[in-house]
């Protein structure tokens, strides 16, 4: 079982920058993928961006491509979302969200584990 807590969530201004951070409790995070969706009101929750089990491989939304960075630090079980020129679009609920699975899926139902997720707003 793998527990997982989001922060550093917020509002903040279009162009500007945010991290949002996931803690996963339990000895398996670097047994894990990892992985960033998020969900506007109304519309489906979608894949954002995903990190291999040793951070060799990432995979990201093409609209989020050379904005966003994912990383993680399995010392720490932690993974980051690092959001950069953010939009007005970009703005929703973000959810973390685990698999023990070997490569980086991009279906939400391939993921087995979520956090309750943080609120991102960006203001234009």
């Amino acid at each position: 079982q793998v527990q997982l807590v989001e922060s550093g969530g917020g509002l903040v201004q279009a162009g500007g920058s945010l991290r949002v951070s996931c803690v996963a409790s339990g000895r398996t995070f670097s047994s894990n993928v990892m992985g960033w969706f998020r969900q506007a009101p109304g519309k489906d929750r979608e894949f954002v961006a995903g990190i291999s089990r040793g951070g060799s491989t990432t995979l990201y939304a093409d609209s989020v491509k050379g904005r966003f960075t994912i990383s993680r630090d399995n010392a720490k079980n932690t993974v980051y979302l690092q959001m950069n020129s953010l939009k007005p679009e970009d703005t929703a609920v973000y959810y973390c969200t685990a698999t023990p699975r070997i490569i980086v899926p991009k279906e939400p139902t391939q993921y087995d584990y979520w956090g309750q997720g943080t609120q991102v707003t960006v203001s234009s």
